[in-house]
């Protein structure tokens, strides 16, 4: 909420100032243009106190004072860190005066006359100072201000001291305007550039491109927030010139980092590792600098001066390793080295205006930003597209793949479930299909009120006859049974092995007395049948069977198993080789206990 607070609060500030240009009348027009103030001089020193505390220095009648063409960096500095400059207020017809100055280094106090009008930073009694920030100041000035003269104390352990920029008497309502006029551009440009670095952030979080696509989200935001740190308007959005200066430095260390990154991602070999360790240089000196600067250890004006001698290092050389191969990269590469060969020199030469090495001038570095992230994003958004377009192609290749797969392991599955249901002895079902079946079953005669019969089918001795002829001759005989139940018994019917010697049918719709005639069928048939294995005849075989019927034995189809079950334990201890029908009295006899039949 208290940023929200602020951001209205200086966007209506910003509205009503842009409101005030526009509409003016034109009386508040200045009647004469600003102003710069000339025939400067300068003393080296801090002025003594008298008994007022006032500096003795603005007596007119003090001596020292040397002439100077600049107010910025006097001849002899040789380790100074206190200034005093002096000059004359011109005259001209301003309603509305003020003293514009684009910056001091690092804080200062302005007199006019002997009185003093403003003061940036504050001085303890030796005269110094912290850093306080780089802001463009104002400074109103009385009616009457035209020809006294005006008296600047500065106090700086930077590489620069004095005034830097523009000094000049200008109109108020003027001093808005040209600080909107030179914001617009870079306004516009950290804006538009800041909106391709959240895109590049989507792109680098969903799209097959994330490192490419994360370096240019990197220095999208390093430079947007650069140029928005940089630009006078900031002081119309917050005045807190230190936290701009502080945005304004990471984001700017932060520059030959994202480079780094955007040319070791492009480039190969030996150019690749060079520049990789040129970033990381960098890097670390982003994360040492400005932890340094919060733990209040070093000053934030000191940090800049160091960087810049690294970048003045480091940016010729990752510039001169990108032309090296120049020749062996593609189109798109080349568009970002020349987009770099472009952006680089303003960067440069907006360090070089800054320390003072040439006179003050304005250096179009959001031109260069600009230039420099619509190329980036161009080429990565070219190949975002041909990426998507081969994996469009890939992914339909895939879908056919991916159908035909999925045929094959239905058939597959349908295959296993198959296998899964089957005996691979007998080829019968199985007990797992045998219990699905029943469920179906009893459900189904429940429903319709019909009939259901189960038979409980055991081989008489079986055990003997692996014991006489092996389990080889045992099998043998399990699947000629199998064969011999398939052929008595009905498609409808649901025959399967159920263990060992021991098989069981499920006989839909079918009466207790048809059943029965079906079993006793079936046993005769296989009574009769001579089984040979291996040319060896084997002695008889015989079957032992119990029926149960639904609704003839119990009212819950679910018990038929267990019934029928009883029913050949009974065929088994009255002789085998025949049919039992379930009765009651099967039941009160226990027959089941221990479920041990003689085999």
């Amino acid at each position: 909420m208290l940023l929200r607070g602020y951001a209205i609060r200086y966007g209506i500030l910003l509205v009503m100032a842009f409101a005030i240009l526009l509409f003016s009348p034109s009386g508040l027009l200045a009647a004469s243009p600003p102003q710069p103030l000339q025939s400067w001089e300068y003393r080296w020193g801090d002025s003594p106190f008298d008994a007022d505390k006032r500096p003795q220095w603005l007596q007119s009648g003090s001596t020292g004072w040397q002439s100077i063409d600049s107010p910025s960096n006097p001849p002899g500095r040789e380790g100074h860190e206190h200034l005093w400059l002096r000059t004359t207020v011109p005259t001209g017809d301003w309603s509305d005066p003020v003293l514009f100055i684009t910056s001091i280094n690092l804080i200062g106090q302005v007199y006019l006359g002997d009185e003093l009008i403003y003061q940036y930073g504050q001085f303890d009694d030796q005269g110094r100072g912290d850093f306080a920030g780089w802001p463009w100041h104002m400074i109103e000035l009385p009616e009457k201000a035209a020809g006294q003269t005006l008296n600047f104390r500065f106090y700086s352990y930077y590489t620069s001291i004095g005034l830097w920029g523009q000094v000049q008497v200008m109109e108020r309502i003027e001093v808005f305007k040209q600080v909107i006029h030179d914001s617009a551009q870079d306004l516009g440009v950290s804006a538009l550039v800041l909106v391709l670095a959240i895109l590049a952030t989507i792109f680098a979080i969903i799209g097959p491109e994330r490192r490419g696509f994360g370096s240019i989200a990197l220095f999208a935001y390093a430079s947007g927030l650069m140029l928005l740190a940089e630009t006078p308007a900031r002081q119309f959005i917050a005045d807190n010139p230190l936290a701009w200066d502080t945005l304004r430095a990471g984001s700017y260390y932060t520059l030959p980092v994202a480079l780094g990154l955007l040319l070791s991602y492009w480039l190969e070999g030996t150019a690749k590792r060079w520049i990789t360790h040129l970033w990381v240089i960098h890097l670390v000196y982003l994360v040492l600098a400005i932890g340094l600067v919060q733990l209040g250890v070093v000053s934030l004006s000191l940090t800049f001066p160091v960087f810049d001698v690294m970048l003045a290092l480091t940016l010729p050389m990752m510039l001169a390793l990108a032309l090296m191969r120049f020749q062996r990269l593609t189109l798109e590469q080349r568009l970002l080295v020349v987009s770099f060969t472009f952006f680089a020199p303003l960067l440069l030469a907006d360090m070089v205006v800054a320390h003072g090495f040439v006179g003050w001038r304005s250096v179009p570095l959001s031109y260069g930003t600009l230039a420099f992230s619509l190329a980036n994003a161009a080429i990565f958004l070219w190949h975002y597209r041909h990426t998507q377009q081969q994996l469009a192609m890939v992914n339909e290749t895939l879908e056919q793949q991916v159908a035909a797969r999925t045929a094959d392991l239905d058939r597959l599955v349908q295959e296993l479930e198959g296998l899964s249901r089957k005996d691979p002895l007998t080829g019968l079902h199985n007990r797992r299909h045998f219990d699905t079946a029943f469920e179906h079953q009893c459900q189904r005669v429940k429903q319709h009120a019909s009939q259901l019969s189960v038979l409980m089918l055991d081989v008489d001795h079986f055990k003997q006859i692996n014991d006489d002829f092996g389990h080889d001759a045992g099998d043998a005989v399990l699947v000629e049974i199998a064969l011999l139940l398939r052929h008595h018994l009905r498609d409808l019917d649901v025959i399967c092995r159920f263990g060992g010697e021991e098989f069981v049918a499920l006989l839909p719709t079918t009466s207790r007395i048809a059943a029965e005639s079906r079993a006793k069928a079936l046993l005769e048939t296989i009574a009769h049948q001579a089984f040979i294995h291996q040319g060896t005849p084997l002695r008889k075989i015989t079957l032992s069977c119990g029926v149960a019927t639904y609704p003839d034995h119990t009212q819950d189809p679910k018990k038929l198993l267990r019934l029928a079950d009883e029913a050949l334990y009974q065929a088994k201890h009255s002789g085998r080789n025949r049919c039992v029908i379930w009765e009651k009295t099967l039941e009160v006899q226990g027959c089941m206990l221990g479920r041990q039949q003689p085999q």
